[in-house]
């Protein structure tokens, strides 16, 4: 098995291996070891027992100071580390001389030049020999502002510092591997290249900032690699990096050397995106997630899928749950370790942009689920790093997330904040992402989120608000709308903090969107309920509109609601499957038509039954034309593809989703008819009216108020036709006001409401 496909080690290999894959040049011919000293050279100034111990136990802070080689007198001295090498000769220009084999490891020797010369170490092992660059004759790669930035936690481009950078350094290819580990005696890094024996490679600190660097010449693309970190108590951990941008399909767990050599197609989206607020736009977001939409795609496969799907069924955007590397399948991504990395479960890091490309190219917006909250346990991963806290909060009640049992970020810490926000920067910068829908925000907000009486101690203020959680999301956001121009943020905020769309020069957190989590629970609840029983809960429908403007709204049917025991969307319906599927269409009318914006997760635009699991994802059968049912599924996804298309072609729906000019009331209090009526305009005046019945009754001659100097009103919209499944019951000819009053208004519409329904009308 060749070294470049070894996996990764649980530990050290107790067999010498053969030459490591660093070597850059075709194995030579054996020679051998010789047993007297080599003629000529002689022995370089003793290394020191102290420098001998701190080197091979990894608790070396500047192994470039001892090893490599240097002007001495009486000519340069050389010294290797080369474990489980015969011999190691140095070759030159015009030299070829070998090093004394001084033990564990150690080759060294003192030769007669005048200067260092352009020198590459020839390491002979039992098998084989290769000519390699010695890594401890490089000058550090990593520039001063690098450090400068990374040391004041304003490096906003970190993944460009910091992980394993392929490069060319010196004159010479090879992957720069930089680590921030500041209570870390040592650093050495080890993967296939070396056969897993970390002891060849420490890596040098480079001062206060807490930064390990070392340069590998000959180490390139593909590479699995790992960080051997000695902790202050002398102890080892082997663990990833925390910059990966690649790593080994779980559950592997190492890091992967890659860059970026995708040409992207996308430049016309990328111009016009930004052309418009957010919460000015037509926004309609399908959620998926990746790994059980279609089971078993690449993201090559879903590229080309996906987009074709989401395009005909005429969402705006995808919501994209958690792509970072994580561990645990069954957290669906919300536990995550690899926060710089796409999940190597689909594809390549390249072909993730290829799908956020075709999606681009399709017309179609990509928003990825962001996790700020919270990172596992796992030892491997980030939790006490370099043996002590430094991702998490050093006061256990604080770093201890007692839902989850994960970990929650010090975000006080100025170089843990660094890290979370040039990762929201990554996303956007790196992958064309155009939103990131930030998880678990109320966790994040409050100090005693979960935390009884004596569990939480209070801010500075005496208070309950996480300030360090509120400056990283401030300064996340911030930074977000500022680079990368055209991009949202949405926060899953589920309390009455105020301020969350509100920009952060006026003291909100800056986000772009909130999802409305009261709209969500309210109108479910309503729903759910016997429709004899509906009046008594009416509120529940209507009360959204008490403080629809606070915030730029987002009304989630998301993965949430249809998991653990909460059903699916058309299962919380009661009533017989008829009366289950016109509800459920009657509720997305609804939920289209009201003010702010709609994201509805996969499986339920077509009435999937089941709750989702994510083990095998949708239930697809059930469009299937062999299936008896199949009509019915197919009829509610018609009825979303209508919902989409009308509503991106009405900007009543859409313009004013966060003022008050925008909606006005036709019918609130209908309780006893479960009745709901409302307008929506446009800037330019232009109304939509809305009328649900969410009872199983057909009223005949309903009258509903509308404004006078609309002439005729025609249907555009009807969740009871016949081709969704419905009854048919519909106005096929338009509707003229007649000067009858009805609900406060001087005009009104005499109409037949289809049961269980929702109609819309434009003039």
């Amino acid at each position: 098995m060749s070294a470049a496909r070894q996996p990764s080690p649980t530990s050290r290999p107790t067999t010498a291996p053969a030459a490591p894959a660093e070597a850059a040049k075709k194995p030579r011919t054996p020679r051998a070891r010789r047993t007297a000293p080599p003629h000529g050279v002689r022995p370089a100034p003793a290394l020191g027992a102290d420098e001998r111990s701190r080197l091979l136990e990894g608790r070396h802070h500047d192994p470039h100071a001892v090893l490599g080689a240097r002007a001495h007198r009486g000519g340069v001295a050389f010294r290797a580390l080369r474990p489980h090498a015969k011999a190691v000769t140095i070759v030159a220009k015009g030299l070829r001389a070998e090093l004394h084999d001084e033990g564990d490891g150690f080759f060294s020797g003192l030769l007669p030049l005048t200067g260092v010369p352009d020198y590459r170490l020839l390491v002979t092992y039992d098998s084989d020999e290769v000519e390699v660059h010695d890594p401890y004759r490089f000058l550090p790669a990593l520039g001063e502002l690098d450090l400068h930035l990374i040391g004041e936690g304003r490096h906003e481009e970190l993944w460009t510092a910091l992980g394993a950078e392929p490069m060319e350094h010196q004159g010479v290819a090879g992957t720069r591997f930089t680590l921030w580990a500041p209570n870390a005696l040592g650093v050495r890094v080890t993967g296939d290249f070396s056969y897993w024996d970390a002891v060849a490679h420490p890596m040098r600190s480079l001062g206060a900032t807490g930064v390990w660097e070392l340069f590998l010449p000959g180490v390139g693309e593909g590479a699995l690699y790992k960080y051997d970190v000695t902790r202050p108590d002398g102890s080892h951990t082997l663990r990833a990096d925390p910059m990966a941008r690649r790593a080994e399909v779980p559950p592997a767990n190492a890091s992967i050397v890659t860059a970026s050599h995708y040409t992207w197609r996308d430049t016309e989206w990328m111009a016009s995106r930004g052309l418009r607020p957010a919460h000015q736009a037509p926004l309609s977001v399908y959620e998926v997630h990746l790994a059980s939409w279609r089971p078993g795609l690449s993201y090559a496969q879903l590229a080309e899928q996906l987009p074709a799907y989401v395009k005909e069924l005429g969402f705006t955007h995808v919501e994209l749950m958690p792509v970072a590397e994580h561990p645990f399948g069954g957290s669906w991504g919300y536990q995550v370790t690899g926060f710089y990395a796409p999940t190597s479960r689909m594809g390549t890091p390249d072909e993730f942009r290829g799908l956020v490309d075709a999606l681009h190219r399709a017309g179609i917006g990509v928003i990825v689920d962001w996790v700020p909250a919270h990172f596992p346990r796992d030892d491997w991963a980030l939790a006490e790093f370099d043996g002590r806290p430094l991702y998490e909060h050093h006061d256990p009640q604080r770093a201890a997330h007692p839902d989850w049992g994960t970990l929650e970020f010090d975000y006080g810490r100025k170089e843990v904040r660094n890290f979370l926000v040039a990762n929201a920067v990554y996303w956007c910068q790196e992958f064309h992402v155009d939103g990131l829908r930030v998880d678990a925000v109320a966790s994040m907000l409050y100090l005693d989120y979960s935390r009884g009486e004596g569990e939480w101690t209070p801010n500075e203020h005496g208070g309950r608000e996480n300030l360090d959680a509120v400056a990283l999301l401030q300064e996340m956001n911030a930074t977000v709308y500022r680079r990368c121009p055209g991009v949202m943020t949405i926060a899953e905020e589920s309390t009455a903090w105020e301020g969350v769309t509100r920009p952060t020069d006026a003291g909100g957190l800056g986000f772009g969107l909130k999802w409305n989590m009261g709209w969500m629970h309210d109108t479910l609840r309503y729903v759910a309920k016997e429709p004899v029983h509906r009046k008594y809960h009416h509120h529940d429908m209507t009360f959204g509109m008490v403080y629809a403007y606070s915030e730029n709204y987002v009304l989630p049917i998301s993965h949430d609601e249809v998991v653990h025991g909460k059903r699916s969307l058309v299962g919380k319906m009661p009533g017989d499957w008829w009366q289950q599927r016109a509800c459920h269409r009657a509720y997305l009318g609804f939920m289209w038509a009201h003010p702010g914006k709609q994201l509805l997760f996969m499986g339920q635009e077509f009435a999937q039954g089941a709750e989702w699991s994510e083990a095998h994802g949708p239930d697809w059968w059930l469009l299937d034309s062999s299936y008896a049912a199949a009509a019915d599924h197919r009829g509610v996804r018609a009825l979303v593809g209508e919902l989409n298309r009308t509503y991106t072609a009405t900007p009543a729906l859409w313009e004013r989703d966060t003022v008050p000019e925008g909606f006005a009331w036709v019918a609130s209090d209908a309780a006893e008819d479960n009745v709901i009526a409302f307008l929506r305009y446009a800037v330019d005046g232009s109304p939509l009216l809305s009328v649900s019945n969410f009872s199983p009754v057909v009223r005949h001659g309903y009258r509903v108020g509308v404004p006078e100097e609309v002439a005729e009103w025609h249907e555009v919209l009807n969740t009871d036709a016949e081709r969704f499944g419905g009854s048919g019951v519909r106005h096929l000819r338009p509707l003229r006001p007649e000067p009858v009053p009805a609900q406060g208004r001087a005009a009104s519409l005499r109409m037949t409401l289809p049961p269980l329904s929702t109609v819309w009308l434009r003039p």
